[in-house]
């Protein structure tokens, strides 16, 4: 157990690279500060569960499954889809069960499964963390777009064309006529405030 222990504190440090890590794709549109991969993802999970619960799915699972969607980065760092044109991947299972070797059991099984599930689609909850994937880059771009960056139309345009859930594809639509901020004025408006006691 000391080992598997000292294991999963390495695993644990590997996996705060994430924050570290930018989001490439970013760089090659002009945005000169992206997201992490770990911003990328936190935004991911929580719509992942917002997209479950509004199809029918498990929430926790989808969360779950987002969660560990990019956590192969740590080892391949984010190749912009340019880049991956020209490079040999290595499958992010294969990744994954390197990463989880030396882990306690019931971690490594947790770990492994959660990336198996999400690559292979084969659930709601993974389609809907698939999608909260994409609808997260599309909201990125959108919040991109609104501080002056005119080159993310290609980002939207493809996340768009990847959304497979009716709910996906709703909150796209509704995130595209609204802007990133809209929120924020609704607060300050009283409209989206305290509620009254």
């Amino acid at each position: 157990m000391p080992e598997e222990l000292a294991r999963l504190t390495e695993f644990v440090y590997e996996m705060g690279l994430l924050k570290r890590y930018k989001r490439s794709g970013w760089l090659v549109a002009g945005v000169a500060a992206p997201e992490s991969i770990a911003d990328h993802s936190f935004r991911a999970a929580v719509l992942a569960g917002v997209l479950a619960a509004l199809e029918g799915a498990s929430p926790e699972r989808a969360v779950l499954l987002s969660l560990f969607h990019d956590s192969q980065e740590t080892r391949l760092t984010d190749l912009p889809y340019l880049a991956q044109r020209y490079v040999a991947r290595t499958p992010n299972e294969q990744v994954t069960a390197n990463q989880v070797r030396g882990l306690p059991a019931p971690v490594a099984e947790l770990i492994s499964g959660s990336v198996a599930e999400y690559e292979q689609r084969a659930s709601l909850e993974a389609r809907c963390a698939r999608d909260a994937d994409k609808l997260e880059c599309l909201l990125q771009a959108i919040e991109y777009r609104d501080q002056g960056h005119h080159t993310i139309q290609p980002w939207i345009d493809s996340s768009l064309a990847a959304l497979q859930t009716p709910s996906g594809k709703k909150l796209a639509d509704e995130a595209l006529a609204t802007g990133s901020l809209d929120w924020l004025h609704g607060v300050v408006n009283g409209e989206n405030g305290p509620v009254a006691g």
